[in-house]
């Protein structure tokens, strides 16, 4: 399940800020770039670590509330993803969230270094 995450993530997160500028202004967030920074680090990153389980714990957390935030932007759309809707957002934040309760599992790089942050 986290290689699913963390590849789902890259997926999102690779590119750079430009494609996400306009995006971002509607949105309301102004300046956008530190904004688009922030989110593509925990994408991409995130979903690097996620992969072979580096700081899980703190990664997943990220990325369910970047989850969160963007579910509470999508929230007036309704449920379906396809009209900008929330349910995709909500079942990944959601996925990250217990990620980040459960750490990175017995195949993770924070269990062979025996640190789970």
């Amino acid at each position: 399940m986290r290689i699913a995450v963390g590849w789902n993530l890259v997926v999102h997160g690779w590119g750079g800020p430009s494609a996400y500028v306009r995006a971002f202004v509607e949105q309301g967030f102004d300046p956008a770039l530190p904004w688009i920074w922030a989110a593509l680090m925990i994408e991409f990153v995130g979903g690097i670590a996620l992969i072979v389980g580096l700081f899980t714990r703190f990664f997943a957390a990220a990325a369910a509330v970047e989850m969160l935030v963007i579910t509470f932007l999508y929230w007036k759309a309704g449920f379906s993803w396809l009209n900008r809707g929330y349910e995709y957002t909500l079942l990944w934040g959601l996925v990250c969230f217990a990620i980040a309760l459960r750490g990175g599992g017995p195949y993770s790089l924070d269990r062979r270094i025996g640190v789970e942050l």
